[in-house]
């Protein structure tokens, strides 16, 4: 494969996806998907759907399993690094066996919390472009109506296992992905805003905002009931200690 393409397709609005996503999709001979299967079949569903509005060329689906990745081990970043290798071997795999140009979906943007970039970086025989996308935070803060930072200050962006060892110092505006456990709960005392959402850009986009320890309940129940019903969460939140 010549070249391959990483195309930022946005939180889950078609919508969303920028004019020079729908151009790079159009020049693009196979995708490739990683499916996780099971309960996230609609998030692979939501990939070709977006494929079938607004790509007008003909192209193939390559659908590849993605590896199992052990989310209970003692060594995490270990256990990360063991999936993305296994992930990148299947991919590269894939593409060696394919001519033409190749496209990978990312959900988001392909630079925030999104291992695709790694992944090529890693092979060192592929040639690729990566195209931005809307990511779940400029979504969040969107729906929300607030803007990201505040005047003079500084944005801090981490993951629920960071959030849980301590807050980051010298900041008060605080973005939390990848946080399974709502690791914001330890903060619930102090006064903070907090600005959450689920499956963002989505017909099943669920929001909650308000002083953390009056909502954090709230979220924690609408989170269960959500996770509960489909079988998987997507979520993200912003964290705004008052002065």
């Amino acid at each position: 494969m010549r070249k391959v393409l990483v195309i930022g397709i946005g939180a889950g609005d078609p919508e969303h996806v920028t004019v020079q996503a729908i151009a790079a999709m159009n020049a693009v001979d196979v995708f490739f998907v990683l499916d996780k299967g099971g309960s996230t079949a609609d998030l692979t569903a939501a990939r070709h759907a977006i494929l079938q509005r607004f790509v007008t060329r003909g192209y193939r689906t390559v659908t590849l399993p993605d590896p199992p990745r052990d989310r209970t081990a003692a060594d995490y970043s270990g256990a990360v690094r063991e999936w993305r290798d296994e992930r990148a071997r299947v991919l590269h795999e894939a593409m060696a066996a394919e001519e033409g140009v190749g496209g990978i979906l990312v959900w988001g943007d392909p630079a925030l919390y999104d291992g695709t970039i790694r992944i090529l970086e890693s092979f060192g025989d592929v040639d690729y472009e990566v195209v931005p996308g809307v990511s779940s935070v400029q979504v969040l803060t969107a729906r929300h109506r607030v803007p990201l930072n505040r005047v003079a200050g500084a944005v801090h962006i981490t993951t629920g296992r960071r959030l849980a060892a301590g807050w980051p110092a010298g900041c008060d505006d605080v973005v939390v992905m990848l946080d399974a456990d709502l690791s914001c709960r330890a903060y619930r005392d102090e006064a903070i805003d907090i600005y959450w959402g689920a499956y963002l850009g989505t017909p099943d986009e669920l929001l909650v905002a308000g002083r953390l320890g009056e909502v954090l309940d709230e979220i924690e129940r609408v989170r269960a009931d959500a996770r509960a019903c489909k079988g998987w969460i997507m979520d993200t939140y912003l964290l705004r200690r008052l002065s």
